[in-house]
């Protein structure tokens, strides 16, 4: 026997409003991203990064966001005694500040890291470099973008 109040179509809709309940109940909340300070920190273990011996080589003035050539150049005899470990890349805007790690060695023969990334907008860019004695030296450069790229929402 059936209850006249409890008709199938009204076990529907309470099942259907318990599951978007429930749904949005499950929902993590939106994080904040880390901003840029904390990413190069995240990355240094918390050290602070030595300014020079790095060469972030990118145009103060891009016409277009969606392709902006990017080269960092860390001064280093790259010997099995003293090399860089890691090269990253972070950047103050885009939907993901952490961009780029590169990972050396003294087999490299240089450090040098190039490539292209988009940017949302104008921003500061930093690049980190991890060295084989556990020291962090970084550069850091603002870029002005006048055509935006990766922009969320």
């Amino acid at each position: 026997m059936s209850s006249p109040s409890l008709s199938r179509s009204g076990i529907e809709r309470r099942a259907l409003g318990a599951g978007l309940l429930a749904v949005v109940l499950a929902r993590p909340a939106r994080a904040e991203r880390p901003g840029l300070r904390e990413a190069v920190l995240g990355f240094t273990g918390g050290a602070e990064p030595a300014e020079g011996g790095v060469t972030l080589d990118i145009p103060p003035l891009v016409e277009n966001g969606n392709t902006v050539p990017v080269t960092i150049a860390v001064e280093s005899p790259m010997t099995e005694e003293e090399h860089v470990r890691r090269i990253a890349l972070f950047n103050e805007r885009n939907p993901q500040p952490h961009v780029v790690t590169a990972r050396l060695g003294p087999r490299a023969g240089r450090a040098r890291l190039s490539t292209r990334m988009r940017l949302a907008t104008s921003q500061r860019l930093v690049a980190v470099a991890e060295m084989s004695d556990g020291s962090f030296r970084a550069a850091s450069a603002d870029v002005i973008v006048t055509l935006a790229a990766c922009v969320e929402g």
